[in-house]
């Protein structure tokens, strides 16, 4: 995925499903300048780690 995809889908109020690795997460922030991205797993568990914005997928392409 590319920055300007994510920062969409950060502000969109829509239910887009995003994975990382095929685990379906939430984006929480970005971080543009190092294209980072904290995020979270969908689902009780709500740790939240740090991957690059490039390794996430939007499901629905």
């Amino acid at each position: 995925m590319d920055i300007k995809r994510a920062k969409q889908i950060l502000s969109s109020s829509a239910d887009i499903d995003v994975t990382f690795q095929g685990v379906s997460v939430w984006i929480d922030q970005l971080h543009e300048d190092e294209k980072m991205a904290t995020v979270h797993l969908r689902g009780p568990l709500e740790e939240r780690t740090q991957v690059a914005v490039k390794d996430l997928v939007e499901e629905n392409e």
